[in-house]
């Protein structure tokens, strides 16, 4: 056996990560920071961001789960698991290397969506920067004479749009760097169990 197999901690790692992130999400809306995101945001793209990660981070931990019952099958092969089937469908030599290829495959597809969250969530992050700096530009143009009264408005309203741009910016990019350290979590668990897999039943 080319690949020892390591113990399947996969759930205990999702659970303590989910934990942390519940963790920061309590003391993020203790110190009052995400109402300030929010609240500084007139596009709302920071609150969609949190949205979608948030459920994105549930559809992780689901993952995660099967994931884990899925390794864990190696073991102990279960007919209502796809690795748990594969073992015992396994003494057919000539179906043996399709099986493992769809096996592959199936479960690598389970994380896919995952991938694409994280790109929507850099996508939506870098759209709130472009609106925000749009925003804060717009009022340039109304500028006829240099009353203080409307530099103080103009100030203001530029500063509005700042705070949209880098509130967007940093929300997308606090949450897309998260969510593909959550779920590369699960492709390193799912790749060291497969190669384990491939070693000693292929």
């Amino acid at each position: 056996m080319l690949i020892t197999k390591k113990p399947n901690y996969l759930l205990l790692k999702a659970s303590l990560v989910l934990s942390l992130i519940i963790f920061s999400f309590y003391l993020l809306f203790q110190l009052d920071l995400i109402e300030l995101i929010i609240n500084s945001d007139r596009s709302k793209i920071s609150l969609i961001i949190l949205v979608i990660y948030l459920l994105a981070t549930l559809h992780w931990f689901y993952i995660a789960i099967t994931l884990d019952k899925e390794i864990s099958s190696i073991d102990k092969p279960e007919k209502d698991t796809l690795i748990g089937r594969y073992l015992i469908k396994r003494n057919d030599l000539e179906k043996t290397p399709s099986l493992y290829n769809l096996l592959e495959d199936e479960l690598s597809n389970r994380h896919s969506i995952g991938y694409l969250i994280v790109d929507i969530l850099l996508k939506l992050g870098l759209t709130g920067t472009v609106i925000g700096f749009i925003l804060m530009l717009l009022p340039i143009g109304e500028i006829k004479d240099f009353d203080p009264q409307i530099l103080q408005k103009l100030l203001s309203t530029m500063s509005g749009g700042m705070a949209v741009a880098l509130y967007t910016t940093l929300t997308g990019l606090v949450t897309s760097m998260l969510l593909k350290f959550q779920y590369f979590l699960l492709d390193s668990s799912l790749s060291r169990s497969l190669n384990h897999l491939n070693s000693e039943y292929k």
